[in-house]
């Protein structure tokens, strides 16, 4: 993903300094040998796709597993299905996050961009349908072709998102979070399982269009449109709803880039914290509305 970097500023009409949001570059180091290369990549892809496995077994294969592969029509975004879909875009944003995440890792690692972008796509795609995997055979879940299409959706989007710096310097894929009353009420607040807490957002950024960017203050704004579902997951007995959201956010990697990284434009901490905001909306700076289906 393209670093963060300012426009030439020497004149009054260029004052303004546009930083890319850019998940975080942890740089590759040119010195490594051959097998210190395959070494950190076989880490990574081992690390990534156990990290996976261990929170499955931890959180959704409690139960003794099945002999028995079973797979099971889930449905996409209805009324009646169990998450009213928002299970289906956490299976998308899940696999778009680890392909950005992992592509860096993997430069890290010591590959080229183009390598590290389709590797990470594999390990991304590889760690979920393991995960699909572990479902068909579980006594609680089965196996869904709804979630192996919405994992492949979510790799695409991720390695459309690397090879194309433009549209990620316009669009983001994020998701917000707020532990919902039912999480609360059951103590079962968990940003991956509670699905009611959830609300996945687009994101045009006023930032990635050339003749907005320059533009005080529209430049900190973007236009999100969003969708979650409440009273499906967790549910304490209360009602349950699909929602629409469309509004306006903050751009809150452009108001850091212009305050708190004012005088460190590109540094570290600076990538990072794009990168968190580039795939997080923060609750409180979004102001959106509710359209209920």
């Amino acid at each position: 993903m393209p670093a963060a970097h300012a426009d030439p500023a020497p004149t009054q009409e260029q004052r303004i300094v546009f930083q890319s949001s850019a998940l975080p570059d942890l740089g590759g180091d040119p010195t490594l040998t051959a097998a210190q290369k395959q070494f950190r990549t076989r880490l990574l892809i081992g690390g990534a796709v156990g990290g996976v496995l261990a929170y499955g077994a931890s959180h959704w294969w409690q139960d003794s597993m099945s002999s028995s592969f079973r797979t099971v029509n889930e449905g996409w975004f209805g009324q009646n299905t169990y998450t009213g879909g928002a299970d289906k875009l956490g299976h998308m944003y899940s696999t778009y996050v680890g392909t950005r995440l992992l592509t860096d890792a993997f430069e890290w690692a010591g590959n080229d961009r183009e390598t590290a972008s389709w590797l990470a796509a594999a390990t991304a795609w590889g760690a979920m349908l393991a995960v699909e995997v572990g479902d068909g055979y579980s006594q609680r879940f089965r196996f869904s072709k709804e979630d192996l299409i919405m994992n492949t959706l979510g790799t695409g989007l991720g390695l459309l998102m690397e090879k194309q710096p433009d549209l990620d310097k316009l669009v983001d894929f994020r998701l917000m979070y707020w532990p919902s009353s039912d999480a609360r009420r059951l103590n079962q607040v968990d940003i991956v399982d509670d699905h009611s807490g959830q609300t996945y957002l687009l994101a045009l950024k006023a930032s990635g269009v050339p003749a907005l960017r320059r533009i005080e203050p529209l430049r900190y704004f973007e236009l999100a449109l969003g969708y979650g579902t409440r009273g499906y997951e967790p549910n304490a007995g209360g009602e349950r709803s699909r929602h629409v959201y469309y509004g306006i956010s903050l751009n809150v990697a452009e108001i850091l880039g212009a305050t708190v990284f004012g005088d460190s434009k590109g540094s570290r901490a600076q990538r990072i914290s794009d990168g968190v905001l580039e795939v997080f909306q923060i609750p409180g700076t979004a102001a959106l509305a509710d359209h209920r289906l």
